[in-house]
């Protein structure tokens, strides 16, 4: 069938996007929820405090450095089937995890497991171009945004549940409790996932081995002083940042001389010249994730050495966040047919009231209050979170043809990956520099939410730069069509 036309739903649509939904949140989740058991892993394998960051920024390195080539891979051989293959990776390597019996064991199976995690990620973004269209689009994405602001959020809170559950051998379980609902996940999937073949014929023996390599390179380049920052990276591993530059535009010259020699690139550069606000949209995706991100490490930070509460008690403190996000998401996925980027300012003005109102009010409020205190600004936060994440997700894949789907969404993720190690090194300074001696940790938590504010109303001038460019832009009926001078690809 061509990229034009328009086919029919698949009665097992919404089934799939559930299946999937659950993988990804997997996935995502153990992006925070690690963090509340590195003490307990610390102990129970007798590992360093190197060691243990290792086991929380080895598996935000793995995979963000695989997104993109997991995206083609998934447009190459069929989502369906890279989805099967990762999903089962990420339970046998949550499996090791949990069974670890030393520091490198550990180490080691998290590097997997974020790789795995990096594969599968994109084949939902792909699986939704693929299987939904117009308005429905908007409200499975708006799903996918409610699972990304959950799995984010929720993640210190399921973490102290599960080891104040456990004891001293919760940490394993952090990582166990994957099996089963993986194990559930396989099964459904190869059920309701329905199977597509390739966009093109030949394609796996087309695959761009050294883009896939010059682009690993230059994330990593980036990535990896950054996720670093906590243990000097910045300093130490500053030229890093150059060689990435020196990579990228490798990248790009290789790129363009495949598309002039007729062959299919790791990512087409006319994804960012030609596909309508999709460029923008991975602009502002990236720069809000700097902020929305880092917020949660900040937290974590005040409410635990700052004020002496418990991993769970600091956890729960900011669900009012996952609330008004999931919400919200839900919500904002529907309406973003009908109202467009105006969703994403609206959304992106929420945060900035809310995380700036938690600014203004933490210095005039006493220890015991800080929590009740900052409940509403965080629900406001969230409300507006949601209406960021889906929306600008929606209309920024909305023109990709939906063969370019898997790369283009991993693209746009990896995006957002980037976007939160630099939120994170940049919020994690600018709080430890407003704490001295074990003083200070208000002021502290102020600078960082005025860098979260900071990095929204960058994201607002850009949305509000793409509203000008484009200002009666809805969402597509159909299939993204070809271009002119044929598919991306």
């Amino acid at each position: 069938m061509s990229e034009t036309a328009v086919s029919t739903p698949d009665p097992r649509r919404w089934r799939a996007l559930a299946v999937t939904l659950t993988a990804g949140f997997m996935s995502l989740l153990d992006v925070s929820i690690v963090n509340v058991a590195l003490p307990s892993i610390q102990d129970g394998l007798n590992a360093s405090v190197a060691g243990t960051q290792w086991v929380v920024s080895g598996y935000a390195l793995t995979f963000g450095l695989v997104l993109v080539t997991g995206g083609r891979l998934g447009d190459a051989f069929g989502r369906r089937r890279m989805f099967l293959v990762a999903l089962s990776a990420f339970v046998v390597t949550s499996g090791i995890a949990g069974a670890s019996s030393s520091e490198g064991m550990l180490i080691a199976a998290r590097l997997a497991q974020g790789i795995a995690a990096g594969m599968l990620t994109p084949q939902n973004t792909g699986l939704i171009q693929e299987l939904f269209h117009g308005a429905e689009r908007g409200r499975a994405f708006g799903m996918f945004g409610a699972t990304v602001g959950l799995s984010t959020a929720v993640g210190p809170v399921l973490g102290g549940l599960i080891i104040a559950g456990f004891g001293d051998e919760g940490w394993r379980w952090v990582f166990y409790v994957n099996l089963p609902i993986g194990l559930a996940a396989l099964v459904l999937a190869a059920r309701w996932v329905p199977t597509r073949p390739p966009a093109r014929r030949g394609v796996v023996s087309q695959l761009d081995l050294p883009g896939m390599v010059l682009l690993g390179l230059a994330v990593l380049g980036v990535l990896l002083p950054l996720v670093q920052s906590e243990h000097g990276g910045l300093t130490t591993l500053w030229w890093m940042f150059p060689l990435a530059a020196g990579f990228a535009w490798l990248f790009v010259v290789w790129e363009r001389a495949v598309v002039r020699r007729g062959r299919m690139p790791l990512l087409h550069p006319r994804l960012y010249t030609s596909t309508p606000g999709y460029a923008l949209g991975a602009a502002i995706g990236a720069t809000y994730f700097c902020g929305f991100a880092g917020m949660w490490l900040v937290f974590a930070l005040f409410f635990q050495q700052g004020l002496g509460y418990s991993p769970l008690e600091s956890g729960l403190l900011v669900t009012p966040f996952a609330l008004g996000s999931a919400v919200s998401s839900a919500l904002a996925g529907r309406a973003v047919a009908r109202w467009g980027r105006t969703v994403t300012l609206a959304g992106l003005a929420l945060v900035v009231v809310g995380i700036g109102s938690i600014a203004v009010l933490v210095p005039l409020v006493p220890d015991a209050a800080v929590g009740y205190a900052m409940a509403l600004p965080l629900l406001l936060g969230g409300i507006g979170g949601g209406m960021v994440i889906s929306p600008n997700t929606t209309l920024t894949l909305d023109r990709v043809p939906t063969s370019m789907a898997g790369v283009a969404g991993a693209a746009l993720q990896t995006g957002q990956r980037l976007g939160a190690a630099l939120g994170v090194a940049v919020l994690g300074a600018a709080f430890h520099a407003g704490v001295t001696d074990g003083e200070g940790y208000r002021t502290g938590l102020v600078a960082a939410m005025l860098c979260t504010v900071a990095f929204t109303l960058v994201a607002m001038t850009l949305a509000v730069l793409d509203a000008r460019r484009h200002p009666r832009r809805r969402l597509t009926g159909q299939q993204p069509p070809a271009t002119r001078e044929g598919p991306l690809t």
